[in-house]
């Protein structure tokens, strides 16, 4: 199984985002992974709308984990956002999200992100990592923390 920390980058980790809708929270990755890895946003938010729709990426917890299929990348491209305020995403136990973990892989996908989805659903039902992750006051802390915590 990959390690998290392999996919995810300082430049990807956002704290305190302020959106009020899950459709602003898109346009903001879309936004972000425009101007940091040249995919259109409208594609990137296309992408996870499409996932959405199919069923809530919320996973309880206050952990939400949206996920595509996105043309135009040539490798698995992860993101931690950490949520200003919490929003509704029709999680199965009933709680807003505050942690969103994004996961964008190539079209076509390979079973690697599977693995990682798994690794990372496993990682952020542990009580002690989410604590230790909320801990963190900036991106550097929350980018060592995945290293050590997503083997």
């Amino acid at each position: 199984m990959s390690a998290l920390g392999h996919y995810l980058r300082a430049v990807d980790v956002l704290l305190d985002l302020q959106v009020t809708s899950k459709q602003q929270l898109f346009d903001s990755i879309g936004s972000h992974v425009a101007r940091i890895g040249g995919v259109p946003a409208h594609s990137t938010v296309a992408a996870l709308l499409r996932r959405e729709s199919a069923g809530s990426t919320a996973v309880g917890l206050g952990v939400a984990i949206p996920h595509a299929r996105i043309k135009g990348i040539d490798h698995v491209r992860a993101l931690y956002i950490r949520l200003k305020s919490p929003l509704d995403f029709d999680a199965p136990d009933g709680s807003p999200v505050g942690d969103v973990f994004v996961l964008l892989v190539p079209d076509p996908a390979t079973e690697v992100h599977l693995e990682i989805l798994a690794l990372t659903a496993s990682l952020f039902s542990n009580q002690a990592f989410r604590g230790e992750l909320h801990g963190c006051q900036n991106s550097e802390q929350v980018k060592s923390l995945f290293d050590r915590w997503g083997q």
